[in-house]
């Protein structure tokens, strides 16, 4: 922000410190007016916690989790990040499952009524937190509604409306500010629970990281020319699975639950909080400003130089006057934005927050390694949370552990956001996209992908929540019982049997159209600059080197042409602006493990997600167009 670090102030010449004390308090008045304060900054917030009772539950395909009650309520969280003169964008991040194509649209339909072309399908972001404790029925697409027997209107309106009324309060706060990012480890928070498949990827790829999850979690602050700190957005990798497939409470899950801990412990300190107070001894402090060092050192001193001066001639203090001043001051307090806090979700693929393992709940030890069975059956195989057997307790643990380095990363962020604001987005046709890799023995060759389906082991569920019947994790053949189950509703032919291996095809959701499609094929890719750090936003979840390979091959072509800036935060936005499922590596979809097994676009998705990323990187950085793609079907 500007201000000389703390051992510049020497209490070794105590009315030197006074006056330079009192300076800093007379310039805090116009504080604004620095020109630290680059960007313009808005955050609002609005409750999205839909139906409570009676409606499936988002997130685990299980037809017997129906809400009856309130956890804690779930909330959209937006900012909106602009230059003076130049672009914006805005970031919403929902306490919902996944975003939905069909309320992205809506939203869109509803900013535009309202603002024009000030915010678009380029430059809007809608992410959800991956809880699996919000009411479901809210996506268009057929698989997805299923286990919520349809279209859920009172779920769908109270996401749209959450969604626009948050950017409308963003948009309202908009004022002068500054962002900061900062990066640190958070160790205990995920484990990897597709180990198996993550293993299958190179021995030299896998040399270059120490952890099998990504440990590092990104954050902005967000501090307002007259307020100060507005709030904190982070992404960081754990699944929203902390509570089960058999909670009938609304929840935000771990994410929501962090985000609740910071905005209330904001709320409770952030009145004596300094820009620059530290945590001490891994506790929550009192907020004491600590611009004047050992100020009762210097106590007298004060005293006598407050003494020191003569009061201007002017109207005399009167009761009446006093009072006055008091109820203005109250009256702009009204005014100050509320703090908003928010845990973003990104590559979380395979990271389980169910720390402790998986283990067999029939006889306690832990499941197999390569299927996640136990006997030969899935539905015993259960991770374990920090809190077992207490789920509520797992939830609120793997929370307050992302509350914690959040708020640590919070009052350390020093490294302010410089440079302009951009965007690109693109639509692309993902079941037929023609992708260049590298051939083996040299060269390059064209692959496509896929029409959509999903494999065997999809139906096998994971250790966070295990499927039914005989399904398994690892099943690359299938059997010929449930083959005749899926044709009664859609073979397969040999070309997307070939496109798709060795992927054994369960539900064929791709070329499925009744009553209306089943799958996405056309997805949104979305990126946001603001200064030195980008956002990718991706229609799925990316596994943990997915994830890997696709901010290196971005940051690469963004630091490595001459224009781009050689220190580049990349972070991924996962389950953005739509849903389509997971995205592993090549060779983790190999072993079709549950992740591999819902890629649905076949073993070449994450090259075309990499190939595309590098193009629009590319178009931000010569400052081209991107074309806008086919636009998705709305039914």
């Amino acid at each position: 922000m500007g201000f000389p670090p703390r051992s510049d102030f020497s209490v070794r010449r105590p009315r030197m410190a006074a006056w330079l004390w009192i300076s800093l308090l007379l310039l805090r008045g116009s504080v604004g007016a620095r020109s630290d304060f680059n960007y313009l900054v808005g955050l609002g917030s609005y409750d999205i916690t839909g139906p409570a009772a009676d409606v499936n539950m988002m997130g685990y395909a299980n037809t017997e989790q129906t809400a009856a009650g309130v956890h804690f309520r779930l909330r959209a969280r937006a900012f909106i990040v602009a230059e003076p003169q130049g672009k914006r964008v805005v970031f919403v991040n929902l306490d919902a499952c996944m975003a939905s194509q069909l309320v992205t649209i809506k939203v869109l339909e509803r900013l535009k009524a309202r603002y024009g072309d000030l915010y678009t399908e380029s430059n809007v972001a809608i992410s959800g937190i991956h809880t699996h404790a919000g009411p479901g029925g809210y996506l268009q697409y057929v698989v997805y509604i299923v286990t919520s027997l349809g279209f859920v209107r009172q779920s769908f309106d109270v996401i749209v409306d959450g969604i626009e009324k948050s950017i409308i309060e963003a948009h309202e706060n908009l004022r002068p500010g500054s962002v900061f990012v900062n990066k640190g480890e958070l160790l205990d928070a995920g484990v990897n629970r597709s180990p198996s498949a993550y293993l299958n990827n190179p021995t030299a790829e896998r040399s270059k990281y120490k952890y099998d999850v990504d440990k590092e979690m990104t954050l902005l602050k967000f501090v307002d020319s007259e307020w100060g700190p507005v709030g904190s957005f982070n992404w960081f990798a754990t699944h929203g699975t902390s509570m089960s497939r058999t909670n009938s409470l609304i929840s935000g899950d771990n994410k929501g639950a962090a985000a609740r801990f910071m905005e209330d412990w904001f709320n409770k300190n952030g009145v004596e909080m300094s820009y620059f107070d530290d945590l001490e001894d891994g506790k929550v402090p009192r907020r004491v400003s600590n611009i004047v060092s050992e100020v009762h050192d210097i106590h007298h001193e004060l005293l006598e130089l407050a003494a020191s001066f003569q009061s201007p001639p002017g109207k005399p203090a009167t009761k009446i006057l006093s009072v006055a001043k008091r109820v203005r001051s109250t009256l702009r307090q009204t005014e100050k934005p509320g703090f908003v806090a928010a845990f973003c979700q990104t590559n979380c693929g395979d990271v389980s927050p169910n720390v402790l393992g998986a283990f067999c709940t029939d006889t306690g030890l832990p499941c197999d390694f390569n299927h996640s069975t136990c006997s030969g059956k899935n539905e015993l195989c259960y991770g374990r949370g920090p809190g077992y057997p207490d789920e509520f307790e797992s939830t609120r643990i793997i929370g307050e552990r992302q509350f914690e380095k959040a708020l640590d990363l919070f009052n350390k962020a020093s490294e302010q956001l410089q440079g302009k604001v951009d965007f690109r987005h693109a639509y692309l046709d993902f079941s037929k996209l023609e992708v260049t890799i590298p051939k083996q023995g040299g060269g390059s060759e064209v692959v496509k992908t896929c029409p959509a389906s999903m494999g065997f082991a999809f139906a096998a569920g994971t250790t966070d929540g295990p499927g039914a019947f005989d399904f398994k994790q690892g099943d690359d053949q299938g059997n010929p019982f449930w083959r005749l189950v899926r044709n009664l509703l859609k073979t397969p032919n040999q070309t997307q049997v070939d496109c798709q291996h060795p992927k054994p095809i369960l539900l064929d959701t791709g070329e499925m159209k009744q009553p209306y499609d089943w799958a996405p094929s056309i997805l949104p890719i979305q990126m946001f600059r603001i200064g030195q750090l980008v956002i990718l936003s991706v229609p799925g979840e990316f596994t943990t080197m997915a994830g890997r390979r696709l901010r290196e091959a971005v940051r690469t072509v963004l630091t490595s042409k001459g224009k781009g800036q050689g220190d580049v935060h990349v972070v991924i936005a996962g389950l953005t602006n739509t849903y389509s499922q997971y995205v592993t590596t090549f060779e983790e979809y190999q072993i079709q493990r549950y992740e591999g097994a819902s890629t649905l676009y076949g073993p070449h998705t994450l090259s075309a997600y990499i190939q595309e990323f590098k193009k629009i990187a590319s178009a931000m950085l010569s400052g081209e167009p991107v074309q806008s793609g086919p636009q998705p079907r709305i039914f």
